[in-house]
């Protein structure tokens, strides 16, 4: 063949394969979207007339989606602007979700820090009416940290044991009955755990006491701390404990040195989120604790306080006084339950196993 033969089968310079790059959207638009989208929103609430700042933000909303969507398609096409219109809904339903919790955060903290100090976090209620000024939180700090902790006692151990039951051992009959009064127990409402308390104390004769409310917060507790730490067992692989048992390892000691280390942060995790839980529970205290306006340090004998019956109590008063305590003492309880994440998130990480090669 001859090499003009060859010549004229090469394409022509002029003669440019066809381009697999497309017309897009800058980085920034998705900005100037929003900020169009909330200029829309803001002006058409205001001629509008609406002073519900909610209904300005969901018109934004809806704008932000739409302007995205007609601009995707006029530039880069119908299937592009479908994954943009995904992606802004996400984006969307998450400030939806946040500005709520940003919204409270602030206002407990700007209320809160009204009465916020050393003399309030080290005093109680004795001698204070609830309509004037003054007083402090001690008191129910010392007995929410006295019940709940008791509370964890019984409930880590417990829970923590029956999961690995169901993940390690359970088979046939019993294993699907204590899975399906786990279950159960997950939806029970904390008043009723509060009666069935209640209904041992009528019956034993015992009085109200801190550890009467443990014991009920203890009945809320167990099906959170199983059914998270069942989940975090189940996350670990297989090739672990097959491993350990070739090795001749008991199973019991592979539960105890290579399941539990590997899963030991999610377990702590849910823990944490178990006892952010029943931190909150207002019905069994009021039930069984009786709540107290004095210190007491005994969880066994006598009535006792907690942050979320002292944060009712004081709203129940009505004053702006006591008001100011209740908003002071959510905000209190507020820091009890961040402490205790970011400690489990330390207790995690350092418990965790090394993932180095």
């Amino acid at each position: 063949m001859s090499n003009t033969a060859v010549q004229d089968k090469r394409p022509s310079p002029s003669v440019r394969p066809q381009s697999l790059s497309r017309k897009g959207l800058p980085r920034w638009a998705p900005s100037a979207f929003a900020v169009v989208s909330i200029a829309l929103g803001c002006g058409l609430g205001l001629v509008a007339g609406w002073e519900s700042r909610i209904q300005w933000g969901l018109l934004s909303a809806l704008f932000f989606v739409l302007i995205t969507y007609c601009t995707a398609t006029a530039v880069e096409g119908k299937r592009q602007a479908k994954d943009r219109v995904a992606t802004s809904v996400v984006w969307v339903c998450f400030i939806l979700a946040i500005v709520p919790l940003l919204s409270l955060i602030w206002v407990t903290v700007s209320r809160g820090m009204k009465v916020m100090d050393a003399y309030f976090l080290t005093h109680s209620m004795a001698g204070v009416p609830g309509f004037e000024a003054g007083g402090g939180v001690y008191h129910a700090l010392i007995g929410t940290l006295e019940q709940v902790g008791l509370a964890t006692v019984i409930a880590a151990p417990l829970g923590l044991l029956t999961a690995i039951y169901l993940v390690e051992y359970g088979r046939g009959q019993l294993a699907r009955a204590v899975t399906f009064f786990v279950d159960v127990m997950t939806g029970i409402p904390s008043i009723v755990a509060g009666l069935f308390i209640l209904s041992i104390m009528l019956i034993a004769g015992l009085q109200p006491s801190g550890l009467m409310g443990a014991l009920a917060l203890t009945i809320l507790m167990v099906p959170v701390v199983v059914r998270s730490t069942e989940e975090m067992l189940k996350l670990v692989p297989n090739e672990l404990r097959e491993a350990s048992l070739a090795l001749g390892v008991p199973k019991w000691r592979t539960i105890l040195k290579v399941v539990l280390p590997t899963a030991v942060g999610g377990i702590t995790t849910g823990v944490m989120l178990a006892i952010a839980r029943i931190a909150g529970e207002t019905a069994p205290i009021m039930l069984l604790v009786f709540g107290s306006q004095l210190i007491n340090s005994n969880p066994f004998e006598g009535a006792q306080s907690s942050l979320p019956f002292y944060i009712w109590e004081q709203y129940r008063v009505g004053s702006e006084a006591s008001y100011d305590r209740a908003w002071a003492a959510a905000l209190v309880l507020i820091a009890f339950v961040m402490i205790l994440n970011l400690v489990a998130r330390g207790i995690a990480r350092w418990k965790a196993p090394s993932t180095g090669r």
